[in-house]
């Protein structure tokens, strides 16, 4: 189990000069990250399709005194491989950097007997969750080379059992994809994680589990949240994601121990694609 050191303290400029991207942005954990990541000095890319939503992230950042980020609407479910050059074009004419990559954005769809899955909900799905990361990540890529200490950040969940069909399927590809990337960038600049949050009260978990008793008792994504690790390989030595910070993990959703792996945490029922 991976822990906060107990020396380590989170400075206000922990990510100050950092420039971050972030999918989903006004979810219910896309929100909740990006004001973190605001709050601790990062320009944040805001990515979501709900432009009226990012818009007024965007004021609320403004109006916190943190530094300017900027808005990018995107809707994953149409969105083609031009449209993910396309976005790091212009992160590298206006930006000029990419230092962070952290896929929150997400679907459900409308899990079901297997049997019975609609062929068009099965594509929607794995568009937003699977494929849109995909073709992100690559488009990234040569962008987060340049950085000194690159970071992607994949959000993961885990639906075991039956029924959840397109959901469960993508983000077990989502996580693989990721276990891939940690391995052919060990050593590297760029680190690799992926992060399970918890169960949280949003709106996906809403929708999965509408008579859920125990939904008003989830915390919500108001504010950072603390989390806990399990390794699935050996950790070494290691900086903090996205910063030369000498610790292994603080206490928000986008820091994950410095190493390139993958970790688990308990199940995450949450809205992150808006």
């Amino acid at each position: 189990m991976t822990r906060v050191p107990e020396n380590f303290r989170v400075t206000p400029d922990l990510l100050k000069d950092r420039t971050i991207l972030l999918t989903g942005a006004t979810g219910g954990f896309g929100k909740a990250v990006s004001l973190a990541l605001a709050q601790h000095g990062a320009t944040v890319i805001l990515l979501a399709r709900n432009l009226r939503m990012v818009e007024e992230l965007y004021d609320e950042i403004e109006q916190a005194g943190y530094p300017t980020p900027a808005i990018y609407p995107m809707n994953l479910e149409g969105a083609t491989e031009h449209d993910y050059h396309e976005l790091a074009n212009n992160i590298e004419s206006q930006l000029q950097r990419l230092d962070g990559l952290i896929h929150c954005a997400a679907t459900l769809g409308a899990p079901t007997v297997f049997a019975q899955s609609d062929a068009e909900t099965w594509y929607q799905v794995h568009q937003v969750n699977l494929h849109a990361p995909y073709l992100l990540t690559r488009a990234c890529l040569p962008l987060l080379a340049r950085s000194d200490k690159a970071s992607i950040l994949f959000m993961l969940d885990d639906k075991p059992g039956a029924y959840w069909d397109a959901y469960q399927v993508s983000k077990q590809g989502l996580a693989a994809m990721a276990q891939l990337l940690a391995n052919e960038y060990d050593g590297s600049n760029l680190q690799v994680n992926c992060f399970n949050p918890g169960k949280t009260r949003t709106g996906l978990q809403l929708r999965a589990y509408p008579a859920a008793d125990e939904n008003d008792q989830l915390p919500r994504t108001a504010k950072p949240l603390h989390l806990r690790f399990s390794e699935r390989r050996p950790a070494r030595s290691g900086s903090n994601l996205l910063t030369s910070s000498p610790c292994e993990i603080t206490n928000y959703a986008w820091m994950t121990p410095g190493h390139s792996r993958a970790c688990d945490a308990t199940a995450i029922r949450g809205e992150w694609y808006q």
